[in-house]
Formats: structure tokens, sequence, C-alpha cells
């Protein structure tokens, strides 16, 4: 990995370790996300880091940030809301808000920088899904529906950008421990700290592979449920 890459959703979390951790790769950094007090903090020690405060949900504000950055060499979806919320006590601002964000956010970062590495014959894309994304999991919706749209999104793009000279990776972790999953109420298996999740997202990104999903063995519940007929999945993993 070398160049110029656009970390939007850096100000904490994953997001915040992977700064740190690509600066010391020698990676030359863009940060972004909403809360630019934060940023401008994390940047005074990443030093080179520039800032670029952005709301994802400005679709007007993410092209021009795309324009102002220009020839970039990478950009890393890792923004994210997220309110644990089922179908039985849904609350429109919320759940509208993740889909907003988690989503759409990552649609319209997508819009503003493949055009412009398709033209050019090269670039790296990296979105940010999660575990819980591979199936319907109960009080997930808004997080689970949007991250999948995120998954879905990489492997459409991957499919077509294949021999383009764009390279498209999918980065799907478990449970991290931050300022969101704290809003959890049970026990969090394989919880991870932000530094391990983001060695595992380094890992892929110097690798070839198109997907990572981590902790391995965590992920093998998840995927593996793909293949659980709808009776069976519903009984074991949402019991009424």
């Amino acid at each position: 990995m070398r160049g110029t890459y656009w970390l939007i959703g850096a100000s904490e979390g994953l997001g915040e370790a992977l700064a740190r951790a690509l600066h010391k790769k020698g990676v030359s950094l863009v940060l972004s996300a909403r809360n630019g007090d934060k940023l401008a903090a994390l940047a005074a020690e990443l030093p080179g880091a520039r800032v670029l405060a952005l709301d994802v949900k400005d679709a007007a504000a993410v092209q021009r940030a795309a324009d102002m950055l220009g020839d970039i060499d990478g950009m890393v979806w890792l923004a994210g809301v997220y309110w644990p919320m089922s179908a039985e006590a849904l609350e429109a601002a919320p759940f509208l808000e993740m889909c907003d964000v988690n989503f759409m956010g990552a649609a319209r970062a997508v819009a503003a920088v493949v055009p412009g590495m398709v033209k050019r014959g090269r670039g790296h894309i990296v979105l940010t899904g999660s575990l819980s994304a591979f199936r319907g999991l109960p009080g997930a919706m808004g997080y689970q529906a949007s991250k999948a749209g995120c998954m879905a999104l990489a492997e459409s793009l991957h499919a077509d950008l294949r021999g383009t000279g764009v390279r498209v990776q999918l980065a799907s972790p478990g449970f991290i421990k931050t300022r969101l999953t704290a809003k959890n109420a049970f026990k969090m298996p394989f919880l991870m700290d932000p530094e391990t999740a983001a060695a595992e997202m380094v890992t892929l990104m110097e690798g070839q592979s198109f997907a990572r999903h981590f902790p391995r063995v965590f992920s093998w519940l998840f995927r593996g449920s793909r293949f659980l007929p709808d009776w069976a999945y519903y009984r074991v993993f949402a019991p009424k």
C-alpha cells in the first residue's frame, strides 16, 4: 500500500485505529468524519495527515470533498451509526439515520470517487460491512440492513471492476469495543479492541483477497447460517 488514502469515519473506534496503523505503514492520510475537533486531535498525532470534516448525508459535500482531493489512491469506508432496535419498537428517526449514514453514505462516497478511478485505471476501494449482515437478526433492523447493503455494493463493484485496475475489498468485522457497541445490553462474544480489528483490515488491504471476515472462528457461525433453511435459521437465531 502506497499513496494517499481517504478514510471516511476516522474520528474514533475502528477508523481511528486504522488511521494509526496505516500511518505507521507510511500511508498518506486524509481523515474525514463529522467531528472536526476529534479529527484535528488525531491528525496532530499523525504528522502529515490532513483533516476534512464531512457529513456523509450531504451528497454535494461528499462530491466537493472528492473533487478537492483529486487523484487519491484509495478510499476506505468506515463511517457508521447504530442503535439497537426491533421492528416491534421501531423509531423512525434512528432507523432512517442508520440507513442514510451506513448505506447511503457509502453509496455517496463510492459515487464520488469511483468514476475518477476508473478513468485513471487505478484505485483501491475498501468498504466495511459486518458479520451481522449475512442474514437477518432480531433487534438489528436498520444496522443489519444498511450493512448488508454495503456488502452487496462491494460485491457488485468487485464484479464490475475486476481487470480495470481498480481494486475493491470488503471487510466484515464482528463486535468491536466502541461507543456504538457499548449500547448493547447483551454479552458480545469474541469482542475485539479496535487495534485488533484494524490489524485485520491492514492484512486485508495488503493482500489480494476480495473479502476478510473476522474474527475468523466467529465468522463461521454467520457465514454458515446462509446454508440453513429458513425454518431452521429463524428457530435458532430468532426463537419466539
